[in-house]
C-alpha cells in the first residue's frame, strides 16, 4: 500500500469514526442514555445494551429508533463488525481496507436510521458527491454487472446448455420469462441484478466455476470466506442500483463503499484478464462512453418497469425447484377437505354395512377396518405439504438468524417453528427478550427443541444478562428458572456461581447498603436455581 492511498485511507477512515461518535451521542438521547461525547464502536455497543436493559428490551429500543426487528437486527450486526475490526483506534495508525469497509458500511447503516427517524439530524457526508461522481458510480455498477453476466457466459458459451442448465437451477417458467424480458435468447439479459449475483454465489455455482478468480488472499475477506463477502458485498450493490434506478442521487458514503467495493470484486477478475485466463476486461467496460451509459441506465429502467422493483436479497444458495408443480394452501386445503369427507362418507358406509352383516350373519367386523386404512393413505398422499424451509419462503422470510431471533422477540410461533423444523440451530442469547416479557409459547417451543442450542458457553453472558434485569425490578420467573436449569447446571458453571455468590455476600458484609444487599440476594436466588 503506497503512502499516499494508506493517508488518504486513514483519512476517511477517522472521518467515518467522527461521524459515528456524532451519530451515537443523539441516538443514545433518543434512548434516554445521557452521555458527554462518543467514543469508540465497542462503547457504542455497550450503550446500546445498557439501553436495551433500561427500555426493557430490544423491542422498544427499535420503536423508538423507528426500526423493524430485521432492521435493528441489521444495524445491531454492523456495529459488532465493526466493533470486531476496530476494537480500539488511536489516531494515526494504519487503517486496512476492511476496516474502512466496515466504517462505511456502518455509517450507511446511520444513513437509513436517519430517514426513519426524523429526530436524528447528525450529517453523515464524507465529501463531494458531483455530477461527475455520480456518472462514475453509475459505470462502476453497470461494469459489475456486466462483468457477472459474462462470467457466467464464461462458464456457460453455449446459450442451449446456459438455458437448459437455468431451467434445473431455478425452473421453465422463470426461465421463460427471462428470455421474454432479454433479447434473442438471452435470459441473463432478463434476469434482476440479484439474480445474476445470486449465479455468482451459489456454493456449487461459486466452486465450480469462480473460485479461482477470487482467490486473491489480500482481497474479499471482510469475511469469513471470499464467496460470503462476495454476496455481502453485491446484496449492498444491489441496494445502490435501485437508487440509480430510481433516479436518486447516490451519498458520498455510497460512493465510498462502492469505490471500496469495486476495487476488491473488480480487480482480480482485471488481474485475470490480464494473465489470459478470462476474456471478462472490466477496464474495458468502464471506458464505454457516456451514450452507452444512458443506454444501458434506460433500458435498465424499462426492464424496472416491467418487472417491478428488485426487492430480494442476494441469497446464499439457490433453492432447486420442486419437481411437481406446486398447489397453493387453497388447493391444498380444499383437496384435503374433499378427501377427508370423503373418508368419513366411506366410514359411515362401512359402520352400517357392518351392522348389517351383524344382524344378519352375526359374523365379526373384519370389513370396517380394511375399509378405512387405504383412505386414510390417500388422505395422506394427498397432503404433499411443503418443506418448512419453502414454506418460509413464501411467506418472504429469508432463510437468516435474523428472521428466526426476531421471530422470537415479537413470539411468532408459527415462524420460529419453521425455522425449528428446517434446521436452523438457535442461541440462549437470543431468548432474552422473550423471557423479559414472558413470551412462554415461543420459550415452551424452543424447549421442546432445546439440543438445537448450539451457542457455546452461553451461561456467563446469559446469568449476567439476567442478573441485570433483576436489578432492574425484573423478577426471576419460574420460566427463567426452566432455562437456567436446562442449559446452566453443569458444574463448572455452578462453581463460578458459588463464588459469585460469596463475592456478594462478602461485599455486602463490607458495605452493608440496598444495593449490595439486593446483589447478593440476586446471585443467591439464581445459585439455588442451578446448583
Amino acid at each position: 500500500m503506497t503512502l499516499s492511498k494508506s493517508h488518504l485511507i486513514r483519512e476517511q477512515f477517522e472521518r467515518c469514526l467522527g461521524i459515528i461518535r456524532q451519530a451515537s451521542v443523539e441516538i443514545l438521547l433518543l434512548l434516554k442514555v445521557h452521555v458527554a461525547e462518543g467514543k469508540d464502536p465497542r462503547w457504542f455497543l455497550e450503550q446500546l445494551d445498557s439501553a436495551r436493559l433500561a427500555l426493557g428490551g430490544w423491542a422498544r429500543v427499535a420503536k423508538r429508533l423507528n426500526l423493524n426487528d430485521a432492521e435493528l437486527s441489521q444495524f445491531t450486526l454492523q456495529l459488532r463488525l465493526l466493533q470486531q475490526r476496530v476494537p480500539q483506534y488511536e489516531s494515526g495508525q494504519e487503517v486496512s481496507d476492511n476496516q474502512l469497509i466496515a466504517a462505511t458500511r456502518f455509517v450507511t447503516a446511520l444513513e437509513h436510521l436517519r430517514l426513519q427517524q426524523p429526530l436524528l439530524t447528525y450529517s453523515t457526508e464524507m465529501g463531494p458527491s458531483d455530477e461527475l461522481r455520480q456518472q462514475q458510480a453509475q459505470k462502476q455498477v453497470r461494469t459489475l454487472e456486466l462483468m457477472i453476466k459474462g462470467l457466467i457466459m464464461q462458464a456457460w458459451p453455449d446459450p442451449t446448455r446456459l438455458n437448459n442448465h437455468l431451467k434445473t437451477l431455478f425452473n421453465a417458467d422463470r426461465v421463460r420469462g427471462w428470455l421474454q424480458q432479454g433479447e434473442r435468447n438471452d435470459a441473463l439479459g432478463g434476469m434482476m441484478f440479484s439474480e445474476l449475483a445470486l449465479m455468482l454465489v451459489d456454493k456449487k455455482e461459486y466452486s465450480r466455476s469462480y473460485s479461482a478468480l477470487f482467490s486473491d488472499p489480500t482481497l474479499l475477506t471482510l469475511m469469513v470466506e471470499p464467496r460470503k463477502t462476495l454476496q455481502t458485498f453485491l446484496d449492498d450493490i444491489r441496494l445502490i442500483r435501485n437508487k440509480i434506478i430510481a433516479q436518486q442521487p447516490l451519498t458520498s458514503t455510497q460512493i465510498l463503499l462502492l469505490d471500496n467495493y469495486y476495487a476488491q470484486i473488480a480487480s482480480p477478475v482485471q488481474r485475470a484478464f490480464n494473465e489470459g485466463r478470462t476474456t471478462v476486461n472490466p477496464a474495458g467496460l468502464m471506458s464505454e462512453d457516456l451514450d452507452e451509459l444512458d443506454r444501458f441506465w434506460e433500458n435498465a429502467r424499462i426492464k424496472n418497469s416491467a418487472t417491478g422493483d428488485d426487492i430480494f436479497e442476494v441469497r446464499d444458495t439457490i433453492d432447486k425447484p420442486n419437481r411437481r408443480p406446486v398447489r397453493t394452501p387453497e388447493q391444498r386445503d380444499h383437496l384435503i377437505s374433499v378427501v377427508l369427507w370423503a373418508a368419513v362418507g366411506v366410514m359411515v358406509m362401512g359402520m352400517v354395512g357392518m351392522g348389517t352383516w351383524l344382524l344378519i350373519e352375526s359374523s365379526t367386523p373384519t370389513q370396517a377396518a380394511s375399509t378405512v386404512a387405504p383412505v386414510q393413505t390417500v388422505a395422506e398422499e394427498m397432503r404433499e405439504t411443503p418443506s418448512s424451509r419453502e414454506t418460509l419462503t413464501r411467506m418472504g422470510v429469508t432463510w437468516d438468524e435474523n428472521n428466526f431471533r426476531a421471530a422470537i422477540d415479537r413470539n411468532d410461533t408459527r415462524v420460529a417453528l419453521l425455522f425449528l423444523k428446517a434446521g436452523m440451530d438457535w442461541k440462549l442469547s437470543w431468548t432474552e427478550h422473550a423471557l423479559a416479557v414472558n413470551h412462554r409459547e415461543v420459550l415452551d417451543l424452543l424447549m421442546r427443541y432445546r439440543l438445537q442450542m448450539t451457542q457455546e458457553k452461553p451461561c456467563r453472558q446469559f446469568i449476567t444478562n439476567l442478573g441485570h434485569a433483576m436489578s432492574a425490578g425484573q423478577s426471576l420467573t419460574g420460566l427463567r428458572k426452566e432455562y437456567l436449569q436446562a442449559f446452566c447446571t453443569v458444574p463448572a458453571v455452578v462453581e463460578r456461581q458459588r463464588r459469585e455468590m460469596d463475592q456478594a455476600k462478602r461485599r455486602a458484609q463490607a458495605q452493608p447498603n440496598d444495593s449490595t444487599k439486593k446483589w447478593q440476594s440476586i446471585q443467591t436466588a439464581i445459585y439455588e436455581v442451578i446448583r
